[in-house]
């Protein structure tokens, strides 16, 4: 039996689009000869869908889409994920599903069991768990159906109460498909081949399993769809960050005829789970899966140009060089903004970068406004010292700027914070924190000089100066990050413990960290909760960004006391 994997880049709610996308891929199966087509999780209606759940009319749309792809499984076998009502009056409205239709009838429905309520999943505020398990039979052969999390629920300590191949695998089925939706972040990817690999040890069955790819505001959907034997061999991987149509041949016999990319002995057999932050660690997968936010986000919304402020930093830099890979030169604009206290190197840097990415730019010097507002605010702030009102106002000032020539002529800004600031509060609200998507939010500084590492990879295109001389806001004279913040190569670790790892101080300091630097950069984290409640939508690329997937309290007194001198 030759069958068809579809891993697509779907757009939310645009059910008529994700229609006539799951349509035309049928037809592409069908002249290929697959007698079977898979697709992904609630591939209809895109995904996470959140609260346009909770309109009838959207359901309908979702039923009436249903109809159109029922109408075409003539002569091959379509699973496609959809929202399904429950028919049952106790219980969430809706079931997340996945439907089998076959020569224009419907085989069978399969829902999902495991419903995902961490970080960024909220499933379980809009669907019932199933609580029947059948298995669907498609030309004599039994499929074991499942949804996403439902083959996650392994291990010592299952987080659901029900494993559903557990009750399937008594029916004898033939084949374990899979309909999914998994975020990338750069430990994911090994982990999915091994809770594959662990599914298969332990029902020996073949898998089929279809991602989805591409990015949803935040999240970003890597693809990479897999086929593993019977015996835990990988079969076939999709391309990662891509659309894909390909069919594998099954012999029907746990079998394919394909031959194998990667024995059961070179897989992962346990979950990544570093001690400490890798820069290093999925460089290339993180610049494609910023490339493919960006782009996504501009498409989707019906962007076309980008502007930001291009200060001769390293973020400014790999934001740019990003966005310009993602939107084309001519669709990203650079404004360099010099303040009475920028080094002329780093406007001549800013300049030579977008002469190399050949990217529109121009100098608006915040001089002469930033004098007219130390004048007005003269009286105001009387005889006080220059301090951080001042460094602010200059942030702001930009922020006015760019917000005012994006208003002008359509743009959308581009934020270039990085996570290693956004964690601490080394940003400016309504200055530097300006914009409709942050590109390097969830990138660690450490990280974000890998990436220019890497954008550098063949040729030199950030230039050298920009990566070796030391981060500075340049707000006041010879202004150094490192004159608040302890250096990176401390900062960065520490913040990953907290953050990523949830360590408290204590687990922190017993790895070897200074107990007084610990606990100020986590008072700092939690003291600027309220900074980044106020933030733009961050590209998630790690396993905890902020955003949606870290809850935190802005009114909250933990770990917040001044750390002992």
């Amino acid at each position: 039996m030759r069958i068809a994997l579809a891993q697509q880049n779907y757009r939310i709610g645009d059910i008529a689009g994700n229609t006539a996308k799951i349509l035309a891929a049928v037809e592409e199966a069908r002249s290929a000869g697959a007698e079977l087509i898979l697709f992904s999780e609630l591939a209809v209606c895109g995904y996470p869908p959140r609260d346009l759940l909770e309109f009838p009319e959207f359901i309908d749309a979702c039923e009436h889409a249903l109809e159109q792809i029922r109408e075409a499984a003539q002569g091959i076998g379509i699973v496609v994920g959809a929202p399904q009502r429950n028919p049952n009056k106790n219980g969430k409205r809706l079931f997340n599903a996945a439907y089998v239709f076959h020569n224009q009838a419907l085989v069978g429905v399969a829902q999902k069991t495991c419903l995902p309520t961490y970080d960024i999943f909220d499933e379980y505020r809009y669907f019932e768990p199933a609580r029947e398990w059948s298995v669907l039979t498609f030309q004599g052969l039994k499929l074991a159906v499942t949804i996403c999390e439902d083959i996650w629920n392994l291990g010592d300590h299952p987080l659901y109460p029900q494993c559903p191949l557990d009750h399937l695998i008594a029916q004898q089925p033939d084949l374990i498909l899979n309909l999914s939706a998994s975020p990338f972040d750069y430990t994911h990817l090994e982990d999915r081949k091994a809770i594959l690999q662990q599914n298969v040890r332990k029902y020996h069955l073949p898998m089929l399993y279809c991602n989805a790819v591409g990015s949803q505001t935040e999240i970003v959907f890597d693809g990479g769809s897999l086929v593993m034997d019977a015996k835990a061999n990988l079969i076939q991987q999709l391309p990662l960050f891509e659309e894909c149509v390909r069919c594998v041949d099954w012999t029907g016999d746990a079998q394919f005829i394909q031959p194998i990319q990667v024995p059961s002995a070179d897989l992962p057999h346990v979950e990544y789970n570093p001690d400490s932050l890798q820069a290093e660690q999925g460089i290339p997968e993180i610049h494609q899966a910023l490339v493919m936010g960006i782009r996504d986000y501009f498409g989707k919304m019906g962007f076309r140009q980008a502007i930001l402020g291009s200060s001769g930093g390293i973020d400014s830099a790999v934001t740019l060089a990003l966005a310009v890979e993602a939107l084309g030169k001519e669709n990203v604009h650079a404004v360099l903004m010099p303040s009475p206290f920028s080094s002329a190197h780093s406007v001549s840097d800013a300049q030579l970068l977008s002469d190399r990415l050949g990217n529109p730019y121009e100098v608006l010097p915040i001089d002469r406004v930033f004098d007219a507002f130390l004048t007005e605010l003269k009286p105001v702030f009387a005889d006080r010292p220059f301090g951080l009102a001042e460094e602010n106002m200059q942030s702001r000032i930009r922020g006015n700027f760019l917000m005012s020539i994006a208003n002008k002529f359509g743009y959308i800004l581009l934020n270039t914070s990085n996570k290693s600031e956004l964690a601490t509060g080394y940003g400016t609200l309504y200055g530097d924190m300006a914009g409709g998507l942050a590109v390097l939010g969830d990138c660690y500084k450490l990280q974000v000089y890998a990436l220019a590492r890497y954008i550098n990879r063949d040729k030199e295109i950030i230039p050298v100066d920009i990566i070796d001389k030391a981060p500075s806001a340049e707000l006041r004279p010879n202004q150094k990050d490192s004159d608040s913040l302890p250096d990176y190569s401390v900062l960065d670790p520490i913040l990953y413990q907290y953050i990523e790892l949830r360590n408290g101080p204590e687990s922190i300091v017993l790895q070897g960290y200074d107990r007084h630097t610990v606990e100020r950069v986590i008072r700092l984290v939690n003291l600027n909760e309220y900074k980044r409640n106020q933030f733009c939508p961050i590209i998630r690329i790690s396993p905890k960004a902020f955003g949606m997937g870290r809850r935190m309290p802005i009114v909250a007194h933990y770990l917040t006391d001044k750390p002992k001198s």
